[in-house]
């Protein structure tokens, strides 16, 4: 009898985004043929820079000859995108790493999900909610977050609870954790920590010698010069921090997968016997073990990402995004809905106005107004009465869609 990993069942019932398609698919089995703008997922709708297909083709016919055919490539990623992302994401910044401190891989998701495996089955994990659901689902499947209890909360998780007055925030627990989940600018209501707030949290992490995984997937959408793009930029980080990136949406890369994850080797996680030992030794462990590399093809087509005309034509499309979220953002506020995010991120986050829950909103919102986005509570219990729009959109659907809103809830 093959028995399975019981904790898949303490997962709630769906995760969020089929759950969200489900509900679509009802909707119009009875109601065919309606035009529906679909402003709930993060996925992009402008194609791949001409500069990235240029690199990916050109490594194709690389691969083509045997005198440049690639097999297996080094499993944490060739030294040409690395270098480049050091030099150009942090050296930039001031930042100091070296090059075997990144990872490539196929995108931020998996390495959310995967690096809780770092870390004991005991250890106690903090969540900013609402949250990005891959955060709570992989430490619900690895057995450590106990049951869900009828208030939507695990009852061995810390919840870091996000609330208007701390502009969506999450503020160190007062509890001992062993790691935290932070995202800025965060997934799904577009606050973005600023220096002081990041430096509170790095000093907390130092005192306590807890490990912060630090989610930076939307900071190409971060426009105020104030703004840390990196959690490296604060001084103390690289002794307590693990910082993940994408190129999913700044690039394009939704469909082509590839992202990195920096691991410094000063960061250190504890054994029973109280030795330390480097989380960035026990990640190469385990990526030299379940992970073959990223495609040649893949890597080229995001080190294009970093020449002067890769670095021109994606930061078109950013702004494109980010002017998309502001037009949403104001025809929103015009509307009388309260709304927050959109300026340094590509997510409206905004108050369900004159609805029972999240997803009678968002049912109202699919009724009336042909419109998808994502409820709030998806994200976390403290996303109840919260719903969230995408600026992932071309223009005209967008401007459609916030037309057909203002006639059903304006």
């Amino acid at each position: 009898m093959a028995l399975i990993n019981e904790n898949f069942y303490k997962l709630r019932s769906s995760y969020l985004f089929p759950e969200v398609r489900r509900r679509v698919a009802h909707f119009t089995d009875q109601r065919p043929g309606l035009n529906i703008t679909n402003l709930g997922m993060g996925d992009v709708v402008l194609p791949l820079a001409s500069t990235v297909t240029a690199a990916m083709k050109a490594a194709v016919e690389e691969l083509e000859s045997p005198d440049t055919f690639k097999g297996y490539g080094p499993v944490q990623g060739y030294d040409f995108l690395r270098n480049a992302i050091l030099e150009q994401d942090y050296a930039s910044r001031g930042v100091q790493l070296s090059p075997d401190e990144i990872f490539i891989s196929e995108g931020s998701k998996s390495d959310c999900g995967n690096l809780q495996e770092l870390f004991s089955v005991d250890a106690r994990v903090a969540i900013a909610d609402p949250v990005y659901p891959v955060y709570v689902d992989s430490n619900v499947m690895a057995g450590r977050t106990g049951v869900l209890r009828a208030d939507r909360r695990y009852e061995r998780l810390v919840y870091l609870p996000c609330r208007e007055e701390t502009g969506f925030v999450p503020e160190p627990p007062s509890e001992t954790v062993d790691f935290v989940y932070l995202c800025s600018p965060n997934n799904p209501t577009g606050a973005v920590m600023n220096r002081q707030q990041l430096t509170d949290w790095v000093r907390w992490a130092q005192r306590t010698h807890a490990i912060l995984l630090f989610d930076a997937a939307y900071e190409a959408f971060i426009g105020d010069a104030d703004l840390p793009h990196s959690i490296y930029e604060i001084d103390g980080a690289r002794v307590c921090a693990i910082e993940m990136r994408s190129f999913s949406k700044s690039a394009g890369f939704t469909g082509v997968r590839c992202g990195f994850t920096v691991i410094p080797k000063d960061v250190m996680g504890y054994g029973s016997d109280g030795k330390g030992t480097s989380l960035h030794s026990l990640w190469s462990r385990r990526y030299a073990t379940k992970y073959n590399g990223t495609s040649y093809i893949v890597q080229r087509g995001a080190a294009a990402v970093y020449t002067p005309a890769g670095r021109k034509e994606t930061s078109v499309q950013v702004a494109f995004y980010m002017d998309n979220a502001r037009i949403m953002r104001q025809k929103l506020l015009q509307m009388g809905f309260q709304v927050w995010g959109g300026e340094n991120a590509p997510y409206v986050w905004m108050a369900t106005k004159g609805s029972k829950s999240s997803w009678d909103f968002f049912d109202r919102m699919l009724a009336e107004a042909l419109v998808i986005g994502t409820p709030g509570i998806g994200f976390g219990p403290s996303g109840e009465g919260y719903y969230r729009l995408s600026a992932f959109s071309m223009r005209e659907g967008l401007e459609d869609a916030l037309i057909r809103i203002e006639r059903a809830f304006g």
